[in-house]
């Protein structure tokens, strides 16, 4: 079940970069952190689920490919993020 319009909103109001913003890597990634708590909470109770199991690997590794990029381009930001959504940061 994807995230609501509502919730999308919120999530972009609360991350974005400047007042028109809906595509940046932190909104993106404060997406798909919401997406994957949600196939998270699926999953557990729909364990044979292996089409949303895959749907889950393929946000996660996503996230981890906009983690990285934010991490090389600007690191404040990324910190900033890590710590907002309470994401375990990795080290290269």
């Amino acid at each position: 079940m994807p995230l609501s319009k509502e919730d999308k909103d919120k999530i972009i109001k609360k991350y974005r970069t400047h007042a028109s913003d809906t595509g940046s890597s932190e909104v993106q990634i404060a997406i798909l952190t919401a997406e994957i708590a949600q196939l998270t909470e699926h999953l557990k109770q729909h364990k044979h689920d292996n089409s949303s199991r895959v749907g889950l690997v393929r946000k996660v590794q996503e996230r981890r490919r906009l983690l990285k990029y934010l991490k090389r381009e600007n690191e404040k930001s990324f910190e900033k993020l890590a710590k907002d959504l309470k994401l375990k940061t990795f080290e290269e």
